[in-house]
């Protein structure tokens, strides 16, 4: 999300938060949300993209090598029709030399074996060059290929040290309070609602406010992160509606954004971080009994590493 969206969206927190607005503000505010929304898909498809591409990538790489070796094969064969020509002409020439009288119809052979000879030396250079060629084209692609394994290596690596860091910040925590996993190549990290708010509340209790600072403090050393906070509800309605909390959406909304807000006043830069809500609509349990409602009621803040370079050699295929 660029800067300028998340100030907007901000902002118009900010003003949901302290004074009415009109129904035209709050649809537009609606619409700023869906966008972002769909921004993070477009991420994801284009993370599967990257992917496909590697695969494709991979297969072609398997592709010129096989074409290499038939072209080392054909190389082998020529030059062994090559060294069998070069001793027939030597041997023809011998001829030649002991039936002089003869030369007519020996220097016509000799005519048309140096004419299959320089054929075959012509034929060899050409298939001599393709092969150089397809070698230079296969060690390029092979070096695209090695740096776009050890960028993805490097990606899972640093998502793996990220969740590692984040589980040993938030030790201190219920292990049903919490819990941190890698999923997809993100780290994503589950917050129930019994850690962070009270029934139907957008404010983060104290023992809240404590997780998100600590979790803060690792986010804030890692850069090269966009941070996607996701409120989740169960399906009860909410019992308290007000002017600018009608339903779970509203809720979860909000939930997010106050959790946003924790993050950026600890260090954590704002425009990585993006507020996201669900309500009732992304369920982890059916909400049959009250122990799957509890699990539904949730905040995940989804870590994602930066996919820029690896997009950057993409671009080069």
């Amino acid at each position: 999300m660029s800067r300028k969206l998340a100030t907007h969206l901000l902002f118009a927190f900010l003003i949901l938060s302290s004074s009415c607005v009109s129904q035209k503000v709050y649809d537009e505010l609606l619409v700023e949300k869906f966008t972002l929304e769909g921004e993070n898909l477009k991420l994801e498809e284009e993370l599967e993209i990257a992917t496909e591409k590697i695969t494709r990538l991979e297969l072609q790489v398997d592709k010129l090598k096989q074409d290499n070796e038939v072209l080392q094969r054909d190389f082998e064969t020529v030059d062994a029709q090559l060294k069998d020509l070069k001793s027939e002409y030597n041997r023809i020439k011998q001829l030649y030399d002991n039936l002089l009288t003869n030369s007519g119809q020996l220097n016509r052979d000799l005519a048309q074996q140096q004419q299959r000879l320089l054929a075959i030396e012509d034929d060899l250079k050409i298939e001599k060059a393709k092969n150089e060629e397809l070698a230079r084209d296969l060690a390029v692609r092979e070096a695209r290929v090695a740096e776009l394994e050890q960028l993805i290596a490097d990606k899972d690596r640093a998502v793996q040290e990220l969740k590692d860091k984040v589980t040993n910040a938030l030790l201190n925590f219920k292990e049903n309070d919490l819990s941190v996993e890698v999923k997809n190549g993100k780290v994503y990290v589950s917050l129930a609602e019994q850690l962070l708010f009270s029934s139907g509340s957008i404010k983060v209790d104290a023992k809240g406010v404590t997780a998100l600072q600590q979790l803060a403090t690792v986010l804030s050393t890692n850069p090269d992160i966009n941070i996607m906070v996701e409120g989740h509800t169960d399906d009860v309605p909410i019992s308290k509606k007000s002017q600018y909390m009608n339903d779970n959406w509203d809720l979860s909304v909000m939930r997010a954004t106050s959790i946003v807000k924790i993050l950026a006043e600890n260090g954590v830069d704002p425009q990585a971080i993006t507020a996201s809500g669900k309500g009732e609509f992304s369920p982890v349990a059916e909400n049959d009994t009250a122990e799957n409602k509890a699990k539904n009621r949730r905040t995940e803040i989804i870590l994602t590493p930066k996919l820029d370079e690896l997009f950057k050699i993409l671009e080069t295929y």
